[in-house]
């Protein structure tokens, strides 16, 4: 099942590290660049004007076009060439980033999101099968793959300190031309460093298998959306009828291609399948949960946007940690236990942020969100080297868009279906009261998950100066319980299943 699991394998050497350090700058920006966006809509809001069906689509548009694309994308930087697609798409995220940043209207800055979705979907498979080919032995592609993992979880839980540090100074485009010097550093500097590799025997194009992987994608992601934004269950039913027989077309195309875009058998293997499961699964649970602690530390315990940030710190750097370990943990007991256990210690911490959301002291919500940390950080460090360890390197960019497309699906549904659970634990009257009175950058935040119902009142929203008051604050303590425990749930069946597997 594994490929290149020997350690007589070439080691790595300063160069393959210099250039991991250039694919996880790569990685940070578009995890960012993925949650940095929350916090800059209210003042986006009240410079465009959107109407509320505009402001959900500048929210989805991204996550849409980046999940439906990474199979396409991956199998395509197999036949390109990993490096030259990474750097193509640099340069695309780059300008569609200044496009955003100075969009004239709602509908230009739809578009330039749809742009960075796009552009987004040529580096993630990128970054992860260039560090597939890079690192061969089996020891240091653990350890690269756990700083890999460490900033995309690290970089989605910064982007709301970053976010809250250039709101605060500049205007709401700086949250998207902060990624130009990025862009700059990484295609100089990926240029020089990055090796470039590729599949000598890619195989025809299957064009048709690649529009219907992203029509089943992208209708099945709508579906779930559209279904917990309530209102005409038409719309959802009718998307997820095309999703799934798009899929089922795209799968058995897969089955008898010559050169399928995706090795489908490989889901006959439980350590793959499970892998898959469990990125997807602990992704959606963290994402969710992410989200709303932020609320709450903003709207309950008083903090402002940056001051959240770095309250949230104890995950990222707990992830960030794991990177020490993970290797030696995998050679003691196995990746499943370690998986099993990291999913369990996620979920052991997601209950104590449920339990612990009452408590007068920070510290137990920072020990919470370490077990968080560490926890995560292991099941997606692990899950994502079982993954790309089940294929050779030639086939490391399909590989890679498996396992980012259920990263993706995790954190696109992941917010919306934790958020609705949360919303549905609140009395109407309190919902109400929280899209009404809310101070624009906090309301915002969580008025646009309940549901287009909602959004309507961003605008009000975005301009009104009102504080929550502590009797209203107080319901999104246990939206952040109810989101804590929806996660810790998650977590814990999960890990069941990996260790079972």
């Amino acid at each position: 099942m594994s490929h290149d699991d020997r350690e007589d394998v070439s080691l790595a050497g300063r160069r393959e590290w210099a250039a991991l350090s250039v694919l996880v700058l790569a990685v940070v920006m578009l995890a960012v660049d993925g949650t940095v966006l929350s916090l800059a809509v209210p003042a986006l809001s009240a410079d465009l004007a959107p109407t509320s069906n505009q402001l959900l689509w500048i929210g989805d548009i991204y996550s849409l076009a980046l999940a439906g694309l990474l199979v396409t994308m991956g199998t395509l930087a197999d036949r390109v060439g990993r490096k030259r697609l990474l750097l193509i798409g640099a340069a695309g995220f780059g300008l569609a980033s200044l496009l955003a940043a100075f969009a004239p209207t709602a509908g230009w800055l739809i578009a330039a999101r749809f742009l960075l979705g796009v552009a987004g979907a040529t580096l993630m498979p990128s970054t992860l099968s260039i560090i597939r080919n890079m690192f061969e032995n089996a020891r240091q592609r653990t350890t690269a793959i756990a700083i890999w993992a460490a900033a995309a979880s690290g970089g989605a839980a910064i982007g709301p300190l970053v976010g809250g540090a250039l709101l605060e100074h500049f205007w709401w485009g700086s949250v998207f031309i902060i990624n130009v010097p990025v862009i700059i550093i990484l295609i100089v500097f990926g240029y020089v460093l990055i090796p470039e590799s590729r599949d000598p025997n890619p195989g025809k194009f299957d064009l048709f298998s690649a529009a219907l992987s992203m029509i089943a994608i992208v209708a099945l992601v709508y579906a779930v959306k559209a279904a917990v934004s309530g209102g005409n269950l038409w719309v959802p039913m009718g998307a997820l009828v095309v999703g799934v027989a798009a899929g089922w077309i795209f799968i058995r195309r897969q089955q008898y291609s010559s050169s399928p875009l995706i090795d489908v058998s490989l889901f006959r293997h439980p350590a793959f399948a499970g892998a898959v499961t469990a990125t997807f699964v602990s992704v959606l649970a963290f994402s969710g949960l992410l989200f709303f602690f932020s609320q709450y530390l903003q709207l309950v315990r008083g903090n402002g946007p940056l001051q959240a940030g770095i309250r949230e710190l104890p995950v990222t750097l707990a992830s960030v940690a794991v990177v020490g370990i993970a290797g030696s943990l995998v050679l003691r007991f196995g990746r499943g236990y370690v998986i099993g256990g990291g999913l369990a210690l996620a979920a052991l911490g997601m209950g104590g942020i449920a339990i612990a959301s009452d408590a007068a002291q920070y510290f137990w919500l920072a020990l919470a969100l370490v077990l968080v940390g560490l926890g995560v950080g292991l099941a997606f460090t692990l899950t994502t080297d079982a993954v790309m360890t089940a294929v050779p390197p030639d086939k490391a960019g399909s590989a890679s868009a498996v396992s980012e497309t259920a990263y993706e699906l995790g954190v696109a549904l992941g917010i919306r279906t934790v958020g609705q659970f949360a919303c549905d634990a609140l009395p109407g009257w309190a919902e109400h009261r929280l899209v009404t009175a809310g101070s624009g950058r906090q309301g915002h935040g969580f008025t646009c998950i309940c549901g287009e119902r909602t959004t309507a009142g961003i605008r009000v929203t975005s301009r009104s100066k009102s504080c929550v008051c502590a009797r209203h604050a107080m319901d999104i303590r246990d939206v952040s319980s109810t989101a804590g425990s929806s996660g810790c749930h998650c977590m814990a069946s999960d890990s069941v299943v990996e260790v079972g597997g």
